[in-house]
């Protein structure tokens, strides 16, 4: 879900996993001197950005050689397990932490950086405190946070609500008749891209939230008493979805969109649809691939719902969305670390800033008006929940996106795809 999800794209849609794997480049090098690095950013100037920290690292190391490999969303997600797999991992490699990351933490195949933390402890107090607990696995750090802070609005066009007097809404029912209304003037309310899945997703996460509040999901997640995915917050969720999607909210073969092929921007781009639910690099996103349609960008926050326990203030993200690792076959960890710290030194923030983006670091001086309300959200913000698919474990993760999709397409009931959650989760714990 996420920054960063163009430079081989069409390579990823071509070949096989396995295959475009190996020919990607798979596995870490003989020699010490050479540090393999993957990561999955090929969005805004982040590839560019990266090389000039490599610049910058092998400039200051004489003799050492990164060698770095950029892969689009999915497609990194599939190389990196069967890197891992096949016992040729990366040293250096980027992840969205959470239950991905603990998955190879729990392996054996992650190496464990909290010393390299303590040697180094005004490198780590730049960061923002809660950007480590997506890395942090039994009191010990896996990760360096990265590359921004990014968190799910609703993004939309001011020319389209200017034009049929339309404001921001701010609950539910205000939301409910903006659908109507855009609906009455042949706008498609929403853009959303869901081949993906993750897309659609954030809607759910939100819902959970606003009806239940974010302890629901942590309960369930962990397992803890009285915690369930059949809890009726999850219940209610989904029957929100489905109303929205009977309501006509989407534009037409929604499911079969491919965001990382830009399907719910396009439809933003013609003023075909009005809003579009997505994390806050989409504005980056646009303002480099669109400058025009940028000027009519705004935002709002994700509405409430009437009778919610969830406070509307509670947001939906991450504080870090890309975070740093070593595998534990890196030859020369140390040297790997400096890698790190490059990638995540002042003059990398600034470049991340540049790119309008909110580094994870405290302090950060952003001049952009739209990210400066960004940081506001997130400043009042009681709860910033990680996404589903990164905060659960990979298999968990992928049935929830597999039920979202399913809700979306209404080919299956709020009360199944809850009931279906809970065993899956049932399941992953026996």
């Amino acid at each position: 879900m996420l920054a960063g999800k163009s430079t081989k794209l069409a390579r990823a849609a071509t070949c096989a996993a396995t295959l475009c794997a190996l020919s990607i480049g798979m596995g870490y090098a003989q020699s010490d001197k050479v540090i393999v690095e993957w990561d999955h950013q090929t969005a805004g100037n982040e590839p560019s950005n990266l090389q000039a920290a490599v610049a910058r690292f092998e400039q200051a190391n004489p003799g050492y050689k990164v060698e770095s490999s950029h892969v689009l969303n999915d497609a990194y997600k599939a190389k990196l397990k069967i890197a891992f797999g096949a016992g040729q991992p990366p040293c250096v490699f980027d992840t969205w932490g959470g239950g991905g990351l603990r998955e190879y933490v729990k392996s054996g195949q992650v190496a464990d950086l909290t010393p390299f933390i303590k040697q180094n402890e005004a490198f780590a107090d730049r960061f923002l405190p809660t950007s480590w607990s997506a890395v942090t696995t039994d009191q010990r750090i896996y990760g360096i946070p990265e590359e921004n802070v990014a968190v799910a609005v609703v993004f939309y066009n001011k020319d389209i609500f200017q034009k049929y007097h339309l404001s921001p809404p701010a609950t539910w029912p205000e939301l409910m008749n903006v659908v109507k209304a855009l609906n009455a003037h042949g706008v498609a309310p929403f853009a959303l891209a869901n081949k993906n899945k993750w897309t659609g997703s954030m809607y759910y996460m939100y819902l959970v939230d606003r009806l239940g509040g974010p302890s629901v999901f942590q309960r369930a997640a962990a397992g803890a008493a009285g915690g369930s995915f059949a809890d009726p917050a999850f219940v209610e969720a989904g029957k929100y979805i489905q109303d929205l999607v009977k309501a006509g909210a989407f534009a037409p073969g929604y499911n079969g969109l491919d965001y990382d092929l830009g399907g719910s921007r396009r439809l933003l781009y013609s003023g075909r649809a009005a809003m579009e639910l997505m994390g806050t690099w989409e504005a980056s996103t646009i303002r480099k691939e669109n400058p025009s349609f940028y000027q009519k960008l705004d935002f709002f926050p994700f509405p409430s719902v009437p009778g919610g326990k969830g406070d509307p203030h509670d947001i939906v993200g991450t504080v870090g969305d890309s975070f740093l690792s070593i595998s534990t076959q890196c030859q020369d960890r140390a040297a790997a670390f400096r890698l790190i710290q490059t990638f995540t030194d002042d003059t990398a923030m600034k470049d991340r800033v540049a790119d309008d983006r909110i580094p994870p670091i405290k302090n950060v001086v952003v001049s952009d008006p739209m990210m400066k309300r960004v940081q506001t959200l997130i400043a009042q913000a009681p709860s910033v929940q990680l996404w589903y698919d990164q905060e659960l474990p990979p298999r968990l993760g992928e049935r929830h996106k597999d039920l979202a999709q399913a809700l979306f397409g209404l080919s299956i009931t709020p009360e199944a795809a809850a009931e279906q959650m809970q065993a899956a989760a049932k399941g992953a714990t026996n």
